[in-house]
């Protein structure tokens, strides 16, 4: 990554300075109450290392999608008091985001001391990165730290417009400790890959990951598929797929990667069926040219493990991205239960296991195999960009670094 970070600035000289960080701080919420603050505590490095260098913390996050109005229950006031507790200095919580309310806010912020605006998507300018509500928040600080991952893919007025503006007024922007991190392990440490490499992509749906499947085929050894999508390219090859879901505006897609992958693009060989989503289903293991009419597929079956976990045993890279089935039923998460398990054993023994984020780290977490991977990503949006070889556009306006 030829960007600055904040390894490459001097926090030292006079107390009291301001940095502006975006952190991605999107938890789920319950009746108000935290359920995982995984990525509460991500943030926390970045946070630590200017708070003891006695900055002035900044901090905005977005949280839940209000596109623009004040909606309560998307508040960042739990995310705050969450962070209260998990830091030495104070945490203070400023229930506005822009305007002389913000700015009267801070007034008190003292040395060392972090103050969380409230959601940036209440402002309407937010979502189309207006330039004025990102100069405001320019205004505010004379750093800028990207630590959002999770959003970096957005061209947000919060993520890309406030480090175009930071560098016009003759500031830095740069990526926090967790984003230089998760672009290190995405991008660079994928770049030249360790072969064999093997990618694994699930998930429902062919059309929302043609751009990571077109662009990791031509580097991979082994493309594994699985989730609903396998049932889309099963259709491309004259399958019956039952009462499964299937994109059939995406078989004309499935079939082009069919002939562009030859074999190494990998589809189950059996299946988990039922006739409906539920614990109390009636399984049935059954091949993928025996599907019933009446049938959903909604697991890879046990041949199909087999033959992934073999592929994966010889990997020296792996990326995956996406379940095997639908893991949140327990009675058809075993596919993405061992092959999270099989990815883990491959880490073990020495390779390099990276989970795009999103529903492949909630499975590794269900597995209990999150801390033997090599990596897990905090972004679902941005892994996918990185891995089908796109740009972050919020990355993109950071300082260039100069050697």
């Amino acid at each position: 990554m030829n960007k600055r970070s904040i390894s490459d600035v001097d926090l030292g000289g006079i107390p009291g300075r301001t940095a502006i960080v975006r952190a991605d701080l999107n938890v789920p919420l319950d009746g108000g109450e935290i359920t995982d603050d995984k990525r509460i505590r991500a943030s926390l490095s970045t946070l630590r290392i200017l708070t003891e260098a006695r900055w002035r913390v900044v901090l905005l996050s977005h949280l839940g999608r209000p596109r623009g109005e004040i909606d309560s229950t998307s508040s960042l006031k739990p995310v705050a008091d969450r962070l209260d507790e998990l830091l030495d200095p104070p945490v203070h919580f400023i229930a506005h985001t822009s305007g002389v309310e913000a700015v009267a806010g801070l007034e008190t912020l003292g040395a060392g001391e972090i103050a969380l605006l409230e959601n940036t998507r209440f402002e309407v300018g937010e979502m189309i990165n207006d330039p004025d509500l990102a100069g405001f928040w320019a205004t505010l600080g004379d750093l800028y730290v990207n630590d959002a991952f999770g959003s970096a893919h957005r061209a947000h007025a919060s993520t890309a417009g406030i480090a175009t503006a930071m560098r016009a007024k003759g500031g830095d922007a740069v990526a926090g400790l967790l984003m230089e991190k998760e672009i290190q392990f995405l991008d660079e440490a994928l770049d030249v890959p360790e072969k064999p490499f093997v990618a694994i992509v699930g998930g429902a749906k062919i059309s929302s990951k043609i751009g990571v499947l077109s662009g990791l085929l031509p580097r991979v050894d082994h493309l594994l598929i699985g989730g609903g999508m396998a049932n889309t390219f099963f259709t491309a090859l004259g399958l019956d797929t039952g009462d499964s879901l299937v994109e059939m505006d995406a078989v004309e897609l499935a079939r082009g990667l069919l002939e562009q992958g030859g074999e190494r693009l990998v589809l189950p060989v059996d299946c988990v069926v039922a006739e409906d989503v539920s614990e109390d289903a009636e399984r049935r293991f059954v091949g993928r040219t025996e599907v019933q009419p009446s049938d959903k597929i909604l697991d890879i079956g046990p041949r199909t493990r087999q033959v992934f976990t073999d592929i994966l045993a010889e990997a020296n890279t792996i990326v995956w991205n996406g379940p095997m089935g639908v893991f949140e039923v327990d009675a058809f998460a075993e596919g993405t239960v061992g092959i999270a398990h099989a990815v883990a054993e491959a880490c073990d023994r020495g390779a390099i296991g990276i989970l795009g984020g999103g529903d492949s780290a909630a499975a590794a977490e269900r597995a209990g195999v999150a801390d033997r991977l090599t990596h897990v990503s905090t972004g679902g949006g941005a892994s996918l960009e990185l891995l089908a070889g796109g740009d972050l556009p919020s990355v993109d306006e950071l300082s260039d670094r100069s050697y």
